[in-house]
């Protein structure tokens, strides 16, 4: 008791040392904090992005993509198998469809334009005129001006765009969604084109001579997707006569750090039927501010548990030199070495853990402002300038905003980490001194005063 006693004592024999000490150790452990905070928030959310972003593998026929180019569709039983996979989390089934004024009374919202007229030219596809006048002018049979088509979208999660030849996010704006599994004769359809046939929740439309209801109506955030129709995949299948038939299919991993594995898993399993692509390299792209951050927190956390380390070390080795008459002293009346240095290392541990409050008190209202500077900042230099694209650009974009949003804060398991910390420090700080003081020898001290 009387080592402690004496201890404490001592860390105030010099208030004004002891407050500039106590002071520099503050804003050190204060930095050790806040790295310590910006590392674990940092890491925390690259495993969320990690199981959310760049973790889907995409599946089409071989020789096909959307409504370009051949092929065979897959098939339920073939796609079925993937689901079993390790790591798979989940399955999406599309098959892709259009409506024309052939097949459905809805009216499309998008204006052909030149655009569109130019690439129904270079499709090769031919759209009637009206009747009586033909391309050179004269009566009889016509060709009908191009109207684009509106895209039937049949899948087993109609809240994911991502995935979609329009893509963009899902809002539901009116209604409900169908579930996964749904057989029903039911419909989301996108805003655009609900504005345009006059739709609302349970009013119906007509597609393949079937009444389809309206069950939601939805906000994709772009023209494209907002002219698009969701039905249920089994519905889809059977209106089009496409049995069984998958024309994309999205798998799910659980993270990217596995998207390797289950891709080469995909190709053996589907061999030459289908193309399967992953984005593993633009989602390591993605995290690459990340892990910046991360190394550099953790480079920081390093330094600054050196320079306070090197604080009470110096300020320690004063100390004894200063009272090395007063060892001296001690030991000539009997005070053991290991009392001796029991003393100092209390008064060691005195000036760490008062530092320690103050740097609880820096950590707490400057790590999230540390660690949301880190990120812009690491995020300005990496990113890619301009993203544009379809559903899978539109979703690295999305996942660049995400990684902006990392929230730090310290808990109680920091601040255990830290008092963790300041007890190694003033151990370490004191472990020169400790050997110093074992040095002394009161004779030879008594002799030089």
């Amino acid at each position: 008791m009387g080592i402690i006693k004496r201890g404490l004592k001592n860390a105030f024999r010099n208030s004004i040392r002891t407050f500039l000490i106590v002071v520099i150790l503050g804003l050190s452990i204060g930095l050790v904090l806040i790295m310590l905070v910006a590392r674990q928030a940092v890491q925390a959310k690259i495993e969320s992005v990690k199981s959310s972003i760049g973790n889907t593998v995409s599946v089409s026929p071989a020789g096909m993509r959307g409504f370009e180019g051949g092929g065979e569709p897959l098939t339920e039983d073939k796609i079925g198998k993937l689901q079993k996979l390790e790591h798979v989390t989940s399955v999406t089934k599309i098959l892709n469809d259009r409506l024309t004024t052939e097949n459905s009374n809805l009216v499309t919202s998008i204006d052909a334009g030149s655009l569109g007229r130019r690439f129904s030219e270079n499709s090769g596809q031919r759209f009637a005129s009206p009747f009586g006048e033909n391309r050179s002018g004269s009566g009889s049979q016509g060709i009908r001006t191009f109207t684009p088509p509106i895209t039937l979208v049949g899948t087993t999660q109609p809240t994911n765009l991502s995935s979609s030849i329009g893509g963009g996010t899902f809002k539901l704006i009116d209604g409900e969604v169908f579930g996964s599994s749904s057989s029903d004769n039911v419909a989301l359809i996108g805003s655009s084109l609900a504005s345009k046939n006059n739709l609302k929740v349970g009013l119906t439309f007509t597609a393949y001579s079937t009444t389809i209801k309206v069950i939601g109506i939805f906000d994709a955030g772009n023209n494209f997707s907002n002219n698009q129709v969701i039905m249920p995949i089994a519905i889809v299948q059977k209106l089009t006569n496409q049995t069984s038939s998958i024309s994309a299919v999205n798998v799910i991993v659980d993270s990217i750090s596995n998207i390797d594995s289950v891709t080469t898993a995909i190709n053996n399993e589907l061999k030459d039927k289908a193309d399967v692509t992953n984005s593993a390299d633009q989602a390591k792209e993605t995290l690459t501010p990340l892990e910046n951050i991360k190394n550099i927190s953790t480079v920081s956390l390093i330094g600054s548990l050196i320079v306070c380390a090197f604080i009470i070390l110096l300020t320690m080795m004063m100390i004894v030199r200063e009272r090395r008459r007063e060892i001296g002293v001690l030991k000539a009346i009997g005070a053991t070495n290991i009392r001796v240095m029991g003393q100092f290392i209390v008064e060691s541990l005195t000036l760490t853990l008062l530092g320690m409050v103050i740097g609880i008190g820096i950590g707490f209202f400057a790590s999230n402002s540390v660690t949301q500077l880190l990120v812009r900042n690491s995020v300005s230099s990496n990113q890619t300038p301009g993203i544009r694209g379809g559903g899978m650009m539109r979703m690295f974009g999305q996942g660049i905003n995400s990684i902006r949003d990392v929230q730090a804060s310290i808990g109680w398991d920091i601040i255990l980490y830290g008092f963790g910390a300041a007890i190694i420090i003033a151990i370490l700080g004191s472990a020169i001194p400790a050997w110093f003081i074992s040095k002394v020898r009161p004779a030879e001290v008594m002799r030089s005063e």
